[in-house]
């Protein structure tokens, strides 16, 4: 499929499911990353 071409709802649901699913992993590991250095191991 070529970035012209529309997209059906069902593709576009699926999509944006998956990039909120790698936005959330992003966000987690960013904030694990920023709070490692406070931490006391």
């Amino acid at each position: 499929m070529s970035a012209q071409e529309p997209k059906r709802p069902g593709e576009l649901e699926a999509e944006n499911a998956r990039l909120k699913k790698l936005l959330s992993k992003q966000l987690l590991e960013n904030d694990v990353i920023k709070d490692a250095p406070r931490r006391k191991w």
